[in-house]
């Protein structure tokens, strides 16, 4: 055989292969490239944009954090002043009931000091009725009405 026949042919058989594979492999194979392409990129493009959310979400969420430790300083605080207020409200309420207390105790007091003076002027107006009706009952005599007088003195002193 001649070398050059045999040369022909492996050329036109490998001419016929590359044809073949062109027409009708290639364009599968490359629709399979481009499909495996796109989904790599689109796999690369999400992970990207998850990267991307999970970053707002961070910052959100540190932001909501923040938020709440002001909210909840806030409250505190509220709460510290509704305490305070509570507490100064109680403090005048204390203080306007002692004063009533006070007020009626020294009231009461001169009450009772009004019916003591009343009471012992009633007792000392009878005492001297009856050292003036003893005074009188017994003869004019200075010793002896002298001595009357200290026997009274001596029995307010001894009542007292």
């Amino acid at each position: 055989m001649n070398l050059n026949l045999t040369l022909l042919g492996q050329m036109l058989t490998f001419l016929v292969l590359v044809v073949f594979t062109t027409k009708y492999i290639w364009p599968y194979m490359m629709r399979a490239i481009e499909l495996r392409q796109e989904t790599i990129a689109d796999g690369l493009a999400a992970a990207d944009r998850g990267k991307h959310e999970l970053e707002l979400a961070q910052h959100k969420a540190a932001e909501i954090l923040r938020d709440a430790r002001l909210n909840a300083a806030k409250y505190v605080e509220q709460a510290a002043k509704r305490a305070t207020g509570i507490i100064e409200e109680s403090k005048e309420h204390a203080r306007v009931e002692a004063e009533r207390i006070l007020t009626l105790a020294r009231d009461e007091i001169t009450i009772q000091r009004c019916a003591a003076r009343e009471a012992l002027r009633q007792e000392i107006a009878s005492i001297a009725l009856q050292g003036a009706a003893k005074v009188l009952g017994h003869s004019i005599d200075g010793a002896i009405d002298n001595k009357l007088i200290e026997q009274l003195i001596a029995e307010v002193a001894d009542d007292q």
